[in-house]
């Protein structure tokens, strides 16, 4: 097996924990990584005055590949979003967020197996507001042609890749006729360069409401920004909880792997987080580097784990700490 360089970033909260795990469960396979450790988030700032350093920037450009724990975001005041930032700074366009159900786990669907894919860069989540009067604020909607083209591109690719039988295109564009609508444009464009996928579209209400009715009839849903946030959660919520929800940031020769989920500060410390998101995370990031006998054995290992059901952590109705599910993982693989 080939040794590769990758950079950590252990995050806020629950994140050192987590990391830790994916990094014993990813040394379980036999690959070799080099792991190069740098504070984002909370201790960054308080250390440099940013939470996201040029240093552990240019060290991701430079290795190719990271693996982030998850950053605090102050809500409604305080620094701007370090993973907003990086995914801006790094180009990482897509955001891949596979959603599957895990035999074992108490969810309301036994069978969901969905591909979120994310325009990354701009929407509103580029973070342009402005404040017009003392009562009143407006923020910005941004959607290129080539941001669209690209992530369309991307989704099919993918699709095309994995075997997948539908691409749906998200939108709002009998409301934001323009912005969407040149989202839309765009994904019809390069839908007719793929024509063995089937191609589909849905308003992003109505997409919510088929994903809560039967999530089976729908296959890779490729969003702007904004919705692709929101529907990936909605998805997690479909197979357990954003603890078992892992995500990918990708752009052209770099990557970020994360979790979905939060930082949970309130129970940072206390030996109980879920790994279970950035341990899937950790096989993607196996799969990116080619090592995907390596990533079908963590991804097997983590849902026999769960079939098992001797191990699991609070959250899914256990009583096992975050190194004993860990183990529990560890032992599956031998």
């Amino acid at each position: 097996m080939a040794g590769y360089t990758v950079v950590v970033l252990p995050g806020d909260g629950i994140g050192p924990e987590i990391v830790d795990a994916t990094r014993t469960v990813l040394a379980a396979t036999g690959v070799e990584i080099e792991w190069k450790p740098f504070e984002v988030g909370i201790a960054a700032m308080e250390m440099t005055g940013t939470p996201l350093p040029d240093e552990a920037v240019e060290e991701i450009r430079r290795c190719g590949v990271a693996l982030k724990g998850p950053i605090t975001t102050p809500v409604g005041s305080g620094f701007a979003s370090a993973t907003v930032a990086l995914r801006q700074r790094l180009d990482l366009y897509a955001n891949l967020r596979p959603v599957r159900s895990i035999p074992g786990v108490p969810a309301r669907y036994p069978a969901v197996d969905l591909v979120i894919i994310r325009e990354n860069t701009e929407d509103l989540y580029a973070g342009v507001e402005h404040w017009i009067d003392d009562d009143t604020v407006i923020a910005v909607k941004r959607i290129t042609r080539q941001a669209s083209q690209r992530i369309a591109r991307f989704a099919f690719d993918y699709a095309t890749r994995h075997h997948r039988r539908q691409v749906t295109a998200v939108h709002k564009a009998n409301i934001l006729k323009m912005s969407d609508g040149l989202f839309l444009q765009c994904a019809r464009e390069v839908a007719g360069q793929y024509p063995h996928l089937k191609y589909s579209e849905r308003i992003v209400d109505a997409l919510c409401l088929d994903l809560v009715l039967d999530p089976g009839r729908h296959d890779v849903l490729l969003c702007p920004n904004l919705y692709g946030d929101i529907v990936s959660d909605l998805a997690a919520g479909l197979v357990g909880g954003l603890g078992l929800a892992p995500a990918a940031n990708i752009g052209d020769g770099v990557a970020v792997f994360e979790a979905v989920h939060g930082s949970a500060p309130d129970i940072a410390g206390k030996g109980i987080a879920n790994p279970t998101a950035l341990i899937l995370a950790g096989a993607m990031m196996l799969a990116y580097l080619g090592e995907t006998e390596a990533a079908a054995r963590v991804e097997k290992a983590v849902l026999e784990t769960y079939r098992q059901g001797k191990a699991l952590t609070p959250d899914m109705g256990g009583t096992a700490t975050t190194r004993e599910f860990t183990r529990a993982i560890v032992a599956c693989m031998d």
